[in-house]
């Protein structure tokens, strides 16, 4: 994945939702890393702001689940267990294949359009080995099929998700490649002929697949 540079932020209130949400993204993008010392002084100077927001930002990560914050030590980029991405996907493939059954009993042409739109942008971003967007794009992919589902509960929960995928996802983008779009691909096919049971289908075997990928690079 392309370094990206941390840039100071503009000292606007309050800070420290901004110093956790550059943090935060700089997590699930891999530029801050499972395992990685998170040194208060260093982190507030690259962001050009004091260490109390930093501290406080740190917390609030730490309460998030995003960073362990050890006695004597100091903070550090938590590093999932298996078990707990296990877990996330369990509940996002549960939620995700009702989402896809849902979605195919209320897809429009337009809504067939949108999806096909994003798969041609994730090739594109696959082709210029952009991964940051396509972590993105394959976040904005699901989403259009939940809202095409209907049901406000289901969005709820799959967006509470949503980040904890982008990060386990951004780790596996390059090595699923074009096998994730393609299967995106045969969801619209599914979606599109308004079969729900293989949109279900579909959906599972993605997301399955998706989680065998990220095991493997554990290994």
């Amino acid at each position: 994945m392309a370094e990206r540079q941390i840039e100071p932020l503009e000292k606007t209130a309050p800070l420290r939702q901004q110093v956790y949400e550059t943090l935060e993204e700089l997590i699930i993008f891999g530029l801050l890393t499972p395992g990685q010392h998170l040194v208060e002084a260093d982190l507030a100077k690259r962001l050009g702001v004091s260490r109390i927001p930093v501290r406080e930002a740190l917390q609030l990560l730490h309460s998030n689940g995003w960073v362990e914050l050890r006695q004597r030590q100091g903070a550090f980029v938590h590093r999932p267990t298996l078990e707990e991405v296990d877990e996330v996907f369990s509940v996002r493939t549960l939620l995700e294949v009702e989402s896809a059954r849902l979605a195919a009993q209320n897809v429009t042409k337009e809504s067939v359009k949108r999806l096909r739109r994003t798969t041609k942008a994730g090739a594109k971003a696959l082709a210029a080995g952009d991964e940051e967007s396509l972590v993105k794009l394959n976040s904005e992919f699901h989403s259009q099929v939940t809202a095409l589902a209907g049901n406000r509960v289901l969005a709820e929960m799959i967006g509470r998700l949503d980040k904890r995928i982008r990060w386990y996802f951004a780790s596996v983008a390059r090595s699923r490649g074009a096998d994730s779009w393609k299967e995106h691909e045969n969801l619209i096919d599914a979606l599109e002929s308004g079969d729900a049971r293989r949109a279900a289908k579909v959906m599972r075997a993605h997301a399955e697949l998706t989680r065998d990928a990220y095991h493997l690079q554990r290994e």
